[in-house]
């Protein structure tokens, strides 16, 4: 025996001897009494070991170094190659992804080389399972997919609809809801072949019915996020067939019972909602078992309360929901709460604290990337703080259009990743065989499969295109609420000067009056020079009150509260602009377009037009002066927006974005636009609509 053998033998011993010297303090080892036999016993036993959380890290981690160890020294085959993969996922879950990564690339290369698609797959979950952890979605759904592809070829059906599963729950992150519920039904048909299997051991058999849970589950909550909350019911009652044939359940079912009731709220059924949040609650044991679960139920409780107008115990379950969120130091949860709260504030009329609260909510979302609450908050805070309503609602307009350019580009880039994997697979297939046929076979292939992507991605084309004229609506909304802010600031603006004319005309005029008729009448002794100052202040007097009618007159003339709204706000637009662009502006409206008749649509479209027009000229055009004109030609509204900047090239093939959007926006009016610009000299941007 030489001296590495030795050394080997004596590390082998060290590491029992260790285990077994824990082992006397540890009760119940599934393995207590086993002793391996023979090579694939040994490493079977050192890899369940390392699974054992009662060991020290270090321990578990040596298992492993020992598993890999016997794995390398001897020939690989299938079995091995499988058995790589559990150790790197081991080592994965113990925290060490340096050594995972390498000992994953190592198997992976093994696998492609013996050509063995299942233990391909397993390689490639690992990849996809440490991506996800890391939240780099990209890769992990890259990774999903080529698992499932290695996975369908094997015939591995419980495998290949995992991993469906997967891409659907990353799908529906970026909000392809018609991609991520078309994999998810596909992955439910895989779950169902596997169930109708008379054969299926007991085990396997819970664990596929737990996945066809989770999947009926999932799709519940895709369509609470489009809104088809009915639809959304059907599923979580699916979900629940397939919970009740699992055992210990209980937290599962308590946790679907909430999602149920979180739809009922979000469709307007408050009092069925409240049932459901009671139902759980009545668990005297679910504040000690679970108690983030806890805080999102009484806090779900207390803000369907709130929305009943019932305010009793709300402030009490949310100010306890909060507590206990922030011990836990969950942050979404806090988020949430906080938002609730303000709402709440806001409700029982504390401004202050509902903008404190609301901020509060808005700084953390924005830290923890929570786009969904992020945009909440703002939306609160343009409601709650009138000094900074507009900052509020222009960062939210901005951040969520921002957030669907990075959807979209994340919607296209997983699309692309299907594509690019089935071109990999077919180039390595390729690459091996060598021979003629299978290229020519592979082109035939390659080309069905182009024309079957470019006709599902048409069918997905159209379904994303319905779900942008959603968000689209969801945008207007939006604009709308603008518009309405601001016109009630306005009218607010208005009510007040004619308030404060009325009292100088009414209250100060008048006592001035009454104060200097009566000193008149005052038989005032002295000498000349005194009556003549007494007869001076009088004069005063006068003047003072011609002062303060001239004031009130003026207060109280050309305030027509039925148009100066949409004025108004125009204005704000481009005073705000002027000072980023740095340019001097003029806009002009025609007295005979009555605003206040004016299609709320429209007001919203031309808002965003000359908005899209002011961002390009602040951007490119370098102008020192902009018009903005409003006139009625016939029956039409006609906007011209006319600037003394640098200009461009209007024949030139490829057009912004910015362009197209004015453009698109005035056909969606039904309406024409026209775009004029000669290099050097300007540009003039003209959008008729018929009113």
């Amino acid at each position: 025996m030489n001296i590495s053998k030795i050394y080997r033998l004596f590390y082998v011993l060290l590491i029992f001897s260790t285990v077994l010297l824990q082992s006397c303090n540890q009760k119940d080892l599934s393995f207590e009494n086993e002793e391996p036999q023979t090579l694939n016993d040994s490493i079977d036993f050192w890899i369940e070991a390392s699974k054992n959380d009662t060991y020290d890290v270090n321990v578990r981690k040596q298992f492993l170094v020992m598993s890999y160890q016997k794995i390398k020294s001897a020939k690989i085959d299938t079995a091995h190659v499988r058995k790589l993969s559990h150790i790197a996922y081991r080592n994965f879950k113990l925290g060490d992804t340096l050594l995972f990564k390498r000992q994953n690339s190592e198997a992976i290369d093994i696998a492609q080389r013996i050509e063995d698609s299942l233990a391909l797959g397993d390689l490639f979950w690992n990849y996809a399972s440490y991506y996800n952890k890391v939240e780099v979605y990209d890769s992990a759904y890259y990774y999903f997919n080529l698992a499932n592809t290695c996975f369908d070829k094997s015939g591995s059906l419980y495998e290949a609809a995992k991993m469906q599963y997967g891409m659907a729950f990353i799908k529906g992150r970026f909000k392809d809801y018609s991609g991520s519920e078309v994999l998810t039904f596909k992955a439910i048909d895989k779950f169902k072949k596997i169930d109708d299997d008379k054969t299926l051991d007991e085990v396997k058999r819970r664990d596929n019915t737990k996945s066809l849970f989770s999947c009926y589950n999932y799709l519940a909550q895709l369509q609470n996020d489009i809104q088809e909350y009915d639809r959304a019911l059907f599923y979580y009652d699916k979900s629940l067939e397939y919970l009740k044939e699992i055992e210990k359940s209980e937290e599962l079912y308590l946790a679907s019972l909430n999602n149920i009731g979180v739809t009922h709220l979000k469709k307007g059924n408050y009092t069925k909602a409240i049932s459901y949040f009671d139902d759980i609650l009545k668990r005297d044991s679910l504040k000690l078992k679970s108690i983030n679960h806890y805080a999102r139920v009484i806090d779900n409780k207390a803000y369907c309360k709130f929305l009943m107008n019932d305010t009793i115990n709300v402030h009490r379950y949310l100010k306890e929901s909060l507590r206990i969120r922030d011990s836990l130091n969950y942050k979404a949860g806090i988020i949430i709460c906080k938002i609730h709260l303000s709402k709440y504030y806001a409700f029982a009329q504390d401004t202050s604290l509902a903008i404190s609260h609301a901020k509060e909510a808005n700084t953390l979302a924005r830290i923890n990337k929570n786009g969904r609450d992020y945009l909440e908050s703002l939306l609160l805070l343009s409601k709650l703080d009138k000094t900074s309503a507009q900052s509020y609602l222009e960062k939210h307009i901005q951040f969520s259009d921002s957030l669907q350019t990075v959807e979209r580009r994340i919607q296209n880039k997983f699309t692309r990743i299907a594509y690019e994997t089935d071109e990999y697979i077919e180039e390595n297939k390729r690459l091996s065989q060598q021979k003629i046929w299978i290229i020519i076979i592979s082109l035939g292939v390659f080309a069905i499969s182009l024309l079957s992507y470019y006709m599902n991605r048409q069918k997905l084309v159209n379904k994303t295109l319905v779900l942008e004229n959603e968000q689209q609506k969801a945008n207007e909304q939006v604009y709308l609420i603008t518009l309405k802010q601001q016109e009630k600031l306005e009218r607010e603006k208005v009510k007040e000067r004619n308030r404060i004319s009325e009292e100088l005309h009414d209250g100060i005029l008048g006592k001035l009056f009454g104060t200097r008729v009566g000193l008149g009448f005052l038989d005032i002794k002295g000498n000349d020079d005194t009556k003549n100052q007494h007869n001076k202040f009088l004069e005063e007097l006068q003047t003072i009150e011609k002062e303060i009618r001239e004031v009130s007159h003026k207060l109280n003339t050309n305030f027509d509260s039925s148009q100066v709204n949409f004025r108004s706000i125009i204005y704000q637009l481009l005073e705000s602009k002027s000072k980023i662009g740095d340019f001097k502006f003029e806009l002009s409206f025609d007295s005979e377009i009555d605003w206040q008749k004016m299609s709320e649509i429209i007001k919203v479209n031309l808002y965003r037009i000359i908005q899209e027009a002011l961002q390009n000229i602040t951007k490119y055009a370098q102008a020192k002066f902009i018009t903005v004109d409003f006139s009625i030609h016939d029956t039409d509204l006609v906007m011209i927006i006319k600037d003394d900047g640098k200009g461009f090239n209007v024949n030139r093939k490829k057009k912004g974005i910015g362009i197209k959007n004015m453009r698109t926006r005035t056909e969606k009016l039904s309406g024409n636009f026209r775009i004029n610009s000669i290099p050097d000299q300007g540009t003039l941007i003209e959008t008729q609509i018929p009113i």
